[in-house]
């Protein structure tokens, strides 16, 4: 059995089948989130100085810079989901299609400076 009306399928307006998909991803960036999140205050609360040395040397390890990159991936990612489902819920013209490009071009644009950030001190560029 079909779903939706005719019409609605003539148009394609009916399910994509991608919802499941969509709210399990956004679980799991969330779960993810919040992990990382944890850690990041632990390990930013048990630095013995909060000067601009210490931090930089902190940051220069491999065991902080590789869990700052998966935060800034699935914090990118997951705020990149919900703003997409905010678009296709209150957009409903072809600004929807201008909106989802603008987006992705914010996230690639501010996450690859997030990240490219967090390479330049763990790669020990001079400051």
């Amino acid at each position: 059995m079909r779903s939706g009306t005719s019409l609605g399928r003539v148009r394609g307006l009916g399910s994509a089948r991608e919802g499941a998909h969509h709210w399990w991803y956004q679980r799991l960036t969330a779960g993810s989130n919040f992990l990382l999140m944890l850690w990041l205050i632990v390990s930013i609360a048990r630095q013995p100085a909060y000067d601009y040395t210490t931090m930089r040397m902190w940051m220069e390890n491999a065991w902080v810079a590789i869990p700052m990159a998966l935060l800034i991936l699935s914090v990118f990612w997951h705020f990149r989901m919900g703003l997409q489902i905010v678009i296709e819920d209150y957009q409903h013209d072809e600004s929807r299609i201008v909106f989802m490009v603008l987006l992705n071009f914010f996230v690639v644009a501010t996450g690859g400076a997030a990240l490219f950030s967090i390479l330049k001190i763990a790669l020990g560029a001079a400051a």
